[in-house]
């Protein structure tokens, strides 16, 4: 048994201004920076300064509900992420696409191209998506009902797979002697043909550095977590407590394990949204002034929507009502409404302290402190306790960007590695290095040789 100190990872999640829905009213903020190249990239660049495992876009094919509330529209990721491959040299980089409003092909290849721009550093957070106006606008007029978007998200990984594994790693000869590029009896094309897609392939992209991109997934539900057990290799999720965060933990790693999967294969990543300051207090104060920003109109549409309510039904001074559609109700994020509901019962909150609370994360953990205090969180569910362990890394979601993440890189980092227990400098080059996971072998190669062997053994007989 290795006496290293288990890996912590770490992967920062990006978004415009930064997570906590009135950052874009501070001094600081640039308004339009959701639109900004130059944003994302030095974003980037800070996170690989501090030696992240990785960057994450969220995404839609849908505007995020009103633009008065927050900085709204968002350039689509693997196109950031292209741009960004070309500033940095290690930083992994995991974009949102959705299985339900795009084509195996076309998203096979663009996370292939990511992964070839950036010498192997691409993942794919794999969503379903749970709006009807994403749905509206694919030619839909009603929400693909729960079950109807995970089997079509099982079926859509099943063709890109075939899709990535379509080139050997060795059909390229590139002989300039003989003027053969390359070798045709080396492609393996998809012949796919099922209830959702027929794709011939080859894909026209060579296998990437990786083999396949990261597969990472976020949904909680319970079709979530099936299909993260079977699927996923990080996992990101929104827990408000230890015990729920270790009880979800336990969870995915049987799972993993009962789908024939190494649990250590499959790492699970809970949100932390750090406020940071020097003292206690200070963190305190800049919570406060975020909060303070806050314009209630517009956060209790966005509460209303989520539990399925008209707003007139919420009284910012009261607590939720006492009737509330069930998960089962719901079509949409099963998991972020019970999560809500749960902490707004257990606390007691009125929908002004809810909306206040879900302000930084969108139900995702905050935790205000200085950066020691920040450190000995992450440690707590990281080294967990006598109830098992409830994290293997953390998903950072700075409430402010770009000082927050700098604070988070600059102050909190350097305890991490005092205490050793993050890396100091990068071992490998590619994302699955990081996350100390293997490339996956071409199970398209194996099948071609097996079926040539058998070949060449009947035509002895």
């Amino acid at each position: 048994m290795s006496n290293e100190p288990r890996p912590l990872h770490l992967n920062a999640f990006l978004m415009s201004t930064g997570h906590h829905e009135s950052s874009w009213r501070l001094p600081e903020s640039d308004p339009y920076s959701s639109i900004s190249i130059k944003h994302y990239t030095n974003l980037a660049q800070i996170a690989e300064r501090g030696k992240l495992d990785s960057i994450f876009f969220a995404d839609s094919p849908t505007l995020w509900g009103t633009i008065g509330r927050r900085p709204s529209g968002s350039l689509e990721p693997t196109v950031v992420l292209a741009a960004i491959a070309a500033q940095t040299e290690h930083i992994g980089l995991i974009a949102t696409a959705s299985t339900t409003y795009n084509e195996p092909y076309n998203l096979a290849r663009r996370f292939a191209s990511v992964d070839h721009l950036s010498g192997g550093r691409a993942g794919w957070n794999i969503v379903t998506t749970a709006t009807l106006d994403a749905a509206r606008n694919f030619n839909l007029s009603e929400l693909p009902n729960h079950a109807a978007r995970y089997a079509r998200a099982e079926e859509f990984l099943q063709v890109a797979k075939k899709l990535w594994d379509s080139w050997d790693d060795a059909a390229i000869l590139a002989d300039k002697e003989s003027g053969l590029w390359g070798d045709d009896t080396r492609l393996y094309p998809a012949d796919h043909e099922g209830e959702h897609f027929q794709v011939a392939g080859a894909l026209n992209v060579p296998r990437s550095p990786q083999g396949h991109p990261l597969l990472v997934q976020a949904g909680s539900s319970e079709d979530g977590k099936a299909f993260a057990a079977n699927h996923a290799e990080a996992i990101f999720t929104a827990q408000q407590t230890l015990e729920e965060a270790q009880a979800f933990y336990a969870d995915i790693k049987r799972r993993a394990k009962e789908a024939g999967r190494d649990p250590d294969g499959v790492l699970v990543l809970p949100g932390i949204v750090p406020v940071l300051g020097a003292t206690e207090a200070e963190a305190r104060e800049l919570e406060a002034e975020l909060d303070r920003l806050i314009v209630p109109k517009y956060a209790l549409k966005n509460l209303a929507r989520t539990l399925k309510l008209d707003p007139s039904e919420l009284d910012l001074d009261k607590e939720l009502p006492e009737h509330l559609p069930t998960e089962d109700e719901i079509e949409g994020a099963k998991s972020r409404f019970t999560l809500i509901v749960d902490l707004a019962r257990r606390e007691r909150l009125t929908v002004r302290q809810l909306i206040g609370r879900l302000g930084g994360g969108r139900g995702h953990r905050t935790f205000t402190g200085t950066p020691e205090q920040v450190a000995d969180a992450i440690f707590e569910w990281f080294d967990g306790d006598e109830n098992g362990r409830a994290a293997d890394g953390f998903n950072i979601m700075p409430a402010v960007l770009p000082s927050g993440l700098e604070a988070f890189v600059d102050q909190v980092v350097p305890i991490l590695q005092e205490r050793g227990r993050f890396r100091t400098e990068y071992t490998g080059t590619t994302l699955r290095d990081h996350y100390g996971l293997a490339r996956p072998e071409n199970p398209r190669r194996r099948e071609a040789l097996e079926s040539a062997v058998k070949g060449v053994l009947a035509h002895a007989r």
